[in-house]
């Protein structure tokens, strides 16, 4: 955790500069971004183990970058925001933020909440989620099910965006998640209507039904959906 690589993705230089130095005197590297495109690029090319995120970037804003991170798999993410409001801690926390830090800030607050976010990601990390019967490696993308008495397990046909709906309500089995959330997070721009949240959801449950495993997505009437351990 000491080698920790860090993406700072903050557009004023003077509050890009004092955080990284700081993350770097107690032992982590960092790399910076001025923008959210940037921030997209730098994330996918060195696959950093923290992404300290501001809201407020040009090209594409923080909740976008977050959003794209969150399609992308589980990097932590601390979101940076001047904006101390209720509404956006709870838009940061919906998305998948991990932490938010509200400036101004000490910068030794910051540091502090990195370390305890990249501990935190320590002791959960792993590629493989298990629900009940279902199996999801995130590495290689596949999700499994191995009915009860089954020799093998089932391999499930998912498409992409069907794969992260499952493996993004798989990290809270039994929570329920609102359809904008599942927007936000799983679905790419172009598809972004929390109507085709219903028409992803209802092929997925078709395909557990199919591999042995019916049961497990479940409409919670008022809110969205909730992927229930049944077994």
């Amino acid at each position: 955790m000491d080698n920790a690589l860090i993406l700072v993705a903050e557009d004023e230089p003077e509050i890009a500069e004092v955080i990284s130095a700081y993350l770097e005197r107690e032992g982590f590297r960092t790399v910076r971004a001025s923008d959210g495109r940037t921030a997209l690029d730098i994330h996918l090319a060195l696959k950093p183990d923290l992404v300290m995120l501001d809201v407020q970037m040009p090209r594409m804003d923080g909740w976008e970058v977050l959003a794209e991170l969150r399609r992308r798999g589980t990097t932590p993410v601390i979101m940076l925001t001047a904006l101390d409001q209720d509404i956006d801690k709870l838009q940061a926390l919906r998305i998948g933020a991990d932490d938010y830090v509200v400036k101004p800030f000490n910068a030794v607050e910051v540091a502090a909440r990195a370390r305890a976010v990249l501990r935190r990601s320590a002791g959960s990390a792993g590629s493989l989620l298990r629900v009940g019967a279902i199996t999801i490696d995130l590495e290689s993308h596949i999700a499994s099910v191995n009915p009860d008495g089954a020799s093998e397990s089932v391999i499930l046909p998912l498409t992409l965006t069907e794969f992260r709906i499952l493996s993004h309500m798989a990290r809270a089995p039994k929570r329920a998640f609102s359809r904008s959330e599942l927007v936000d997070a799983c679905l790419p721009g172009g598809e972004a209507l929390e109507r085709t949240v219903d028409t992803h959801l209802s092929k997925l449950r078709r395909k557990l039904e199919d591999a042995g495993a019916p049961g497990f997505v479940n409409n919670v009437r008022g809110v969205g959906f909730r992927l229930a351990d049944l077994a």
